[in-house]
């Protein structure tokens, strides 16, 4: 039988990414000085949630299986004539990714021909067609306060990239898995500096059955 001594050590995580990112984002609103309503705060953990997988922000192409990135006119206009099931995920899905992007990709889009204000103007729209759509008094008011805030919300994501993460097209989930299997130190200092695995602060013990 396997004594304590002989068991690997448990590593400290946080209970869960959203866990993380309700912290995060409370902290960037408070300190962007952004008011916002639990509703829009619970959004954007689970847009932030979405977005931790990279591969997320883009489609796969139905003929080479490959991730393609589509223009946000193309989104905007095959959303807009698309069936009104449909159009909503679709105008949900280019509000998210615009938003998303101009957070945590601003720096980069500002040395492109489609800067901030574009993805800001279509994303606002995308909102705000969703909230003229949306029945429930509740998430239609979400919409509302992106469509009309929308680069209010693009500071407290990129308040949130400069200070917990470092994004790249590496797919995240593997290293976090090899830290929970194994508890590598390695892979636990490059989680932390990507934002998944919580400061000290944060942290909490994971109990092993």
């Amino acid at each position: 039988m396997m004594s304590d001594k002989d068991m690997a050590p448990v590593p400290d995580l946080i209970t869960s990414s959203k866990e993380y990112f309700n912290e995060v984002v409370g902290s960037a609103l408070k300190e962007r000085k952004v008011q916002a309503s639990r509703v829009v705060k619970s959004y954007l953990v689970e847009l932030l949630d979405f977005f931790m997988v990279t591969g997320n922000l883009f489609e796969e192409s139905p003929e080479t299986g490959k991730k393609k990135h589509k223009t946000l006119a193309e989104m905007y206009l095959k959303a807009v004539n698309s069936a009104s099931g449909l159009k909503v995920e679709m105008l949900k899905r280019l509000g998210d990714s615009s938003l998303y992007i101009s957070g945590f990709f601003g720096d980069s889009l500002k040395r492109k021909v489609v800067d901030v204000d574009y993805y800001a103007e279509i994303g606002g729209r995308a909102y705000g067609n969703l909230a003229s759509m949306t029945p429930v008094d509740e998430v239609a008011e979400v919409y509302q306060d992106f469509s009309v805030r929308f680069i209010e919300y693009v500071d407290v994501l990129t308040c949130i990239s400069e200070k917990s993460f470092v994004v790249n097209e590496a797919d995240l989930l593997r290293l976090y898995d090899r830290y929970i299997l194994t508890g590598s130190k390695q892979a636990k200092d490059k989680l932390t500096e990507k934002g998944l695995v919580a400061p000290s602060s944060y942290i909490k013990k994971v109990i092993r059955q």
